[in-house]
């Protein structure tokens, strides 16, 4: 068996002959590792032995129904999937260590078992005590079609779920699992390809859910090429704080539903438990009459809820401002303040501006910038927003207020946690002539100085 050494970018995979700073490929500075890739024998691949052997058919003459789904009963977690598990689907969960990646397959895979579903769950990285630990801590009852195996090698894997023939699979994680004629090291950009790659056949062949549990970077993104993540059909990401109790399941592809759901739990000694209404966990604390506190109605996929805006703004003690944002992207930020500064005439260039959104949510939401807006000037001016007001709309470049989409779903959302008026875009009441509410007051507010002198005036 011959081998030769090259050199891959651990970012995206790109090979090279020779070591190189930049990568040609994601233009990544010190990404390149050595390995050795071995040309092994046609006739030991398993790859021939998963490939489907159907020929060509005219789309036209296939017959399919309604597509099949498992429902794990983890109502949060069948949202971010779509509506459920689909037969035959490859999910990738990415996450920070001890955020509830592995908490959440164990207890999706146990509701399916109770629901007469085999499930195998391959531990790589705990023995199948610890794994019997864990799942009594979590689970109360483990059914018998729950299946529990400690394994890295690839080869004896697939034979485990030959001989089993289960429904759902679980890879805990990919990055620890290794193909033995590769002669790179686990977890290595060729390792996690090749075995994710032959994982995926093997699911598309046999219509196994496959789920694949990945390590994340220090930067956030799932360890190993970028090529992993095109590879399956949905990848999910774990956010949170590492202190809060609270978690937040974003989608960030599905070929089998939207990718703008999310699902928001709270983690507690017995696992995962769903947050039916997170609008009132994260209004919970919120101090009233306080500068720089607005709550914004946002929307993350079908799912309106509320979230408070924190906004703190002191002068600088240093040659150099700071602009910091948590939950909020940071350009934007920095835009909207630009804004703040030339189109209202708020002093703002010699101050430090932080930003916090409350609860580890991370908001990408244009409707959220007028919120932010009127959030650092209420920390600049010392001027609270009214406790019982909710503030949504998207922010322009001349400090225009547009409009924003599902207007009605975020505000029958406000008005049933009693707030008792909203801003919202001017442009808003032009789709519609009359907004059905009982008890909440609109202010249509066309520019962000508008909202600010009704701020001021109240």
């Amino acid at each position: 068996m011959k081998s030769k050494t090259i050199f891959s970018c651990q970012s995206c995979g790109y090979e090279s002959m020779r070591w190189v700073g930049k990568c040609p490929g994601c233009q990544s500075w010190n990404s390149f590792v050595e390995e050795t890739k071995a040309k092994r024998p046609a006739q030991d691949t398993p790859r021939g032995l998963l490939t489907n052997t159907e020929g060509p058919v005219l789309l036209s003459e296939v017959t399919s129904g309604h597509e099949k789904r498992f429902q794990t009963g983890i109502k949060e977690f069948d949202r971010v999937l779509g509506g459920g598990i689909v037969v035959g689907s490859v999910t990738l969960i990415g996450g920070d260590p001890g955020i509830g990646k592995s908490t959440i397959a164990l207890q999706a895979g146990c509701r399916l078992s109770e629901d007469g579903h085999k499930v195998l769950y391959v531990s790589g990285e705990e023995s199948v005590a610890q794994t019997k630990m864990r799942a009594d801590r979590i689970i109360k009852k483990v059914n018998a079609q729950l299946f529990i195996v400690n394994q890295i090698d690839l080869n004896v894997i697939i034979e485990y779920i030959n001989k089993l023939e289960p429904d759902v699979v679980v890879i805990d994680s990919i990055q620890v699992v290794y193909e033995p004629g590769l002669e790179s090291s686990p977890g290595s950009v060729s390792q996690v390809r090749e075995c994710a790659a032959l994982l995926t056949q093997l699911a598309k062949a046999k219509n196994i859910a496959l789920f694949l549990i990945g390590h994340v970077t220090k930067e956030g993104m799932i360890a190993g090429p970028r090529v992993l993540e095109h590879i399956v059909d949905t990848v999910l990401y774990f956010e949170g704080e590492r202190y809060s109790a609270y978690r937040v399941l974003r989608t960030t592809k599905n070929r089998f539903g939207s990718t703008n759901e999310l699902g928001v739990f709270e983690m507690t000694s017995s696992g995962l438990i769903e947050v039916e209404n997170p609008s009132e966990i994260f209004l919970s604390e919120r101090s009233k009459e306080v500068s720089g506190s607005v709550v914004v109605p946002i929307l993350e996929g079908t799912r309106p809820f509320l979230v408070e805006v924190q906004g703190l703004v002191t002068r600088s003690a240093f040659g150099m401002v700071r602009h910091k944002a948590q939950g909020f992207d940071a350009n934007r930020l920095a835009l909207l303040v630009a804004v703040l500064e030339k189109r209202l005439t708020l002093r703002l260039e010699d101050q430090d501006i932080f930003l916090n959104i409350v609860g580890g949510v991370r908001v990408e939401d244009p409707a959220a910038d007028l919120g932010v807006a009127l959030a650092v000037a209420s920390a600049f001016l010392d001027k609270p927003v009214p406790a019982h007001t909710a503030v949504l709309g998207e922010v322009g470049l001349s400090a225009e207020v547009r409009s924003v989409s599902h207007i009605m779903q975020r505000l029958n959302e406000a008005e049933k946690l009693g707030f008792k008026q909203c801003l919202i875009p001017k442009n808003n009441l032009k789709t519609r002539s009359e907004l059905k509410l009982k008890t909440l007051k609109i202010v249509p507010v066309a520019t962000v100085k508008e909202a600010l002198d009704f701020i001021r005036s109240s």
